[in-house]
């Protein structure tokens, strides 16, 4: 019974790790493929144009048409249709004759009221536009909200920004103001806090209403990994926390979000680190810094980017790019190491290197995406 038990347990394990597959796009002889993390190529470079992976489905071009395959390179949704969008709580737009629509995972129709322009699904939720007005439509095909907000910003973590006159508040996926429409300026939400501006003062949302902050005249979003913000006051920055007080004073020329309690900070037309107390933990001595990736490693740039560790010792020489204009259709972009891997250009090309420095399977493309997890 035990040895039968571990037997199933095994198989599903090896089943779960087979489809637990993260895939990054890249193009090689000007055709487009995907590769793993061992850098090989599990569908082969064939498609005139695609993008990364959203989910389980990537929209890829043959024959100047559009589908959509899986992450087994096996078409799911043929190509026929002129555009596509990505896939998001389970639907994507794609366009033929002149007319938009949503598909399911099959290729099926989504039957919704039609609107005057078509918004992507996110967060379980799509914009619906009549006329001049705005709403929301759920992925029953149904309308959540009917359209009455002069307009409505994308959905994040479940909030987006609404407009009611010159003025914004904030909802749920319901539809339900959780922040009145009494601020003439809001920021992105995120769990950690969001900005506002009421008439000249900026402060940051406390159950509900703000708080402001000192002297504040702009204060930036909210990043995932942090309860500090950085915010401005004259021509200087500093941080603020969630209650909008001053806990780092605003000395800094430039700064950038805190990631790993470190946050990196432009003085004297040099970028350096510092953590939370203000104090400085790496030395002020590139001309670009940019925020802690995973495996403890921020990107540093002289005339080249490198990747300084948290004791901010260089591990990774500075001679690679990091950022280009070479993002495909569709696709997003992030700085640094991600899971394990960051993507980089040498004069051979896109890559992949690891923590020491190493290029992924030696190889090198003539562009590449971020790895994507193909179960989410």
């Amino acid at each position: 019974m035990k040895r039968g038990f571990l037997f199933i347990l095994t198989i599903l394990l090896s089943v779960s790790s087979f489809y637990a597959q993260e895939l990054a796009l890249v193009r090689e002889n000007d055709l487009f493929g995907y590769v793993d993390k061992s850098g090989a190529y599990v569908i082969e470079p064939q498609f005139e144009k695609a993008a990364s992976f959203s989910g389980a489905f990537a929209a890829v071009r043959k024959n100047d048409k559009w589908g959509y395959i899986n992450a087994k390179g096996e078409w799911v949704i043929p190509a026929e249709y002129d555009k596509v969008k990505r896939f998001n709580s389970g639907y994507a737009l794609v366009f033929s004759n002149d007319v938009w629509k949503y598909v399911d995972g099959t290729g099926k129709q989504l039957e919704t009221p039609v609107p005057d322009k078509y918004y992507d699904f996110k967060d379980g939720v799509a914009l619906f536009k009549k006329g001049d007005r705005i709403g929301l439509l759920g992925i029953d095909g149904k309308l959540i909200l009917e359209p009455k907000f002069a307009a409505i910003k994308n959905f994040w973590a479940g909030h987006a920004k609404v407009k009611v006159g010159d003025s914004w508040g904030l909802i749920n996926q319901k539809g339900d103001l959780v922040i009145p429409a009494e601020y003439q300026e809001m920021g992105k939400y995120s769990p950690n806090g969001i900005w506002g501006r009421k008439g000249e003062d900026f402060g940051i949302f406390a159950d509900g209403k703000l708080q402001v902050v000192s002297g504040a005249t702009k204060i930036a979003n909210f990043h995932s990994s942090s309860k500090l913000t950085y915010a401005r006051r004259g021509k200087k920055w500093g941080f603020v926390n969630v209650k909008g007080e001053w806990v780092i004073q605003p000395t800094f020329d430039k700064t950038k979000a805190f990631v790993n309690g470190f946050a990196p900070v432009l003085k004297n037309k040099k970028w350096g680190y510092i953590n939370e107390k203000g104090e400085e933990v790496i030395p002020f001595d590139y001309r670009d810094a940019e925020i802690f990736g995973d495996k403890g490693l921020a990107p540093v740039r002289d005339k080249k980017w490198g990747f300084v560790n948290e004791s901010g010792t260089l591990v990774i020489p500075m001679e690679y790019d990091i950022s280009g204009g070479f993002s495909f259709v569709m696709s997003g972009f992030k700085k640094g190491f991600i899971d394990g891997l960051a993507k980089v250009k040498s004069k051979k090309g896109w890559g992949f290197i690891n923590e020491k420095g190493e290029v992924l399977a030696g190889k090198w493309f003539q562009n590449a995406e971020n790895f994507v997890d193909t179960n989410k």
